[in-house]
């Protein structure tokens, strides 16, 4: 089973980052949009399972939570994850209807690790029952 995640608005650094930590904890192909309008267009043309959102779009440096507002404003969305260290955007990305996102300062921690292989492969029970 191929997992097929979008990651929007990541800088290079983090995109690659955040590619390796995926690549180890799911069986997951990667795929970065630079911007709010080519994700829409991605989302348009390709299937995909997740969508990470940055805070603040590296590539057009729009706000991550308005984007993350109007992804879900369509059934037809995959679940969508806003990546940001600040309590307060996470909040604001779950009001809107996405699921409990990380920081850049959790990539590579187990807990996010189990949370996204929960939410990912359906039928696997994380060892230490971890929920979203």
């Amino acid at each position: 089973m191929s997992i097929n995640i979008l990651s929007v608005g990541q800088c290079g650094f983090d995109h690659s980052s955040l590619a390796r930590f995926l690549s180890r904890t799911l069986p997951a192909r990667i795929e970065a949009a630079a911007t709010s309008a080519e994700c829409l267009q991605k989302l348009a043309l390709g299937s995909y399972n997740l969508v990470l959102v940055n805070r603040i779009i590296d590539g057009d440096g729009s706000s991550g939570i308005d984007l993350v507002t109007q992804l879900c404003a369509h059934r037809e969305c995959p679940p969508v994850m806003l990546v940001s260290n600040l309590p307060e955007a996470q909040a604001a990305a779950v009001a809107v209807g996405a699921v409990a996102g990380f920081g850049k300062s959790s990539i590579g921690d187990p807990d996010v690790a189990r949370r996204l292989q929960t939410l990912l492969l359906p039928g696997r029970e994380s060892s230490a029952g971890s929920q979203l």
